[in-house]
């Protein structure tokens, strides 16, 4: 399984750089001078080599080994890349988005729904949950997800009374 770490929002000046807006949690590891990234746009793949990587306005401004000038980086506007998901330690407490996407959710031991979605916010991540036909947001903290079983499929909350019916 491949996940979308970025998309290429436009071009940047006129040295070939793009503007990429990063959809990973790793982007220091996904985004380092000399990784490959293995690109998607309108049906053909690509795979370019960063050459210089810098931070700019909730971005990444790259400039890549195959893109010599601007009209090469105009043509990758839109361009989506992917990879496969990072391993974590085994004994970690922390969980990728794609790991939690697809849980099914249970309160004791009824499952009530299924995580549809993650947001990454500034201090937390919370659990979009598909609940009794409408969607439900969740705080992903130990207090309210005490239990995540990835082996067995589900996590199991302890809600706070009306977190659900909000």
């Amino acid at each position: 399984m491949e996940l979308l770490i970025g998309k290429v929002a436009k071009s940047h000046g006129v040295r070939g750089e793009v503007a990429v807006e990063v959809l990973t949690d790793e982007p220091e590891l996904r985004y380092a001078v000399g990784e490959v990234l293995h690109g998607k746009q309108a049906g053909k793949e690509r795979d370019l080599t960063i050459k210089t990587v810098r931070p700019h306005q909730q971005r990444l401004l790259i400039s890549f080994e195959e893109v010599p000038d601007r009209t090469a980086a105009d043509s990758l506007r839109g361009m989506q890349f992917f990879a496969q998901p990072l391993e974590r330690e085994e004994d970690s407490e922390e969980f990728y988005d794609h790991e939690l996407i697809g849980l099914k959710v249970r309160r004791g031991s009824e499952e009530i729904g299924e995580v549809t979605g993650v947001m990454d916010t500034p201090n937390r991540k919370i659990l979009e949950v598909a609940y009794q036909g409408r969607e439900v947001l969740v705080p992903f903290v130990m207090d309210i997800v005490p239990e995540v079983d990835l082996e067995a499929g589900y996590l199991e909350i302890t809600p706070p009374e009306g977190l659900l019916e909000l």
